[in-house]
């Protein structure tokens, strides 16, 4: 399990310049976490592979849990992009569902890059990673965005943080060989069923 060795924020980027280096670190970590667990990941290698000097690197990511979760909220930024969009026909309930599954298969594409993200955002202190808190934010954009929901109510809120807590137990679960594709998918929809009829009705 990654440690954080320095608890302070990372540096945020501002320039272009330093936005592009950011980029190049976290696609570099994530294509190393491709090819190895997470243990075995380098913060050296990154740097090598990112092309930035390693003390860049610690700037803006002082330990590999930040780095880690920084891959993860970019990848979510991207999944964005990637939801399918509710149609008037489609329950609220179903069109999370479906974001949900899609958002899965894309991340366990490489099951070594995902468990590194995953273990990285369940070890991280909110106070320290600012980036879960960001991480569960996004989360909820995207599937408040896909159902078309504009002003979620506390208990919406409250339904979604508790069903990505289900989430990132039933890919882990998968990840680790506990649970086929198929299950997985099955615990998924199971758990929209079982949270999401409590969803608001001016919601629906």
């Amino acid at each position: 399990m990654p440690r954080i060795g320095v608890a302070r924020d990372g540096a945020e980027p501002t320039s272009a310049e330093q936005r592009d280096r950011h980029e190049r670190i976290l696609d570099a970590a994530a294509h190393l976490a491709t090819e190895y667990d997470l243990p075995r990941v380098q913060m050296t290698e990154v740097a090598k592979r990112a092309g930035v000097a390693i003390g860049t690197l610690y700037r803006y990511f002082p330990s590999k849990t930040h780095l880690f979760a920084g891959v993860m909220l970019d990848r979510l930024e991207r999944f964005g992009g990637y939801t399918p969009v509710r149609t008037r026909d489609v329950p609220v309930q179903d069109a999370i569902c479906d974001a949900l599954i899609a958002m899965t298969r894309r991340l366990v594409e490489y099951p070594s890059l995902a468990l590194a993200m995953l273990q990285s955002n369940s070890a991280a202190v909110a106070s320290a990673v600012p980036d879960t808190v960001k991480i569960e934010a996004q989360f909820q954009k995207i599937l408040l965005s896909t159902a078309g929901i504009a002003e979620p109510t506390e208990q919406d809120k409250d339904l979604l943080r508790l069903l990505s807590m289900l989430w990132y137990g039933v890919i882990i679960s998968y990840l680790n060989g506990r649970s086929t594709a198929a299950e997985a998918e099955t615990d998924i929809r199971r758990s929209c069923d079982l949270l999401l009829v409590e969803l608001s009705p001016r919601s629906s």
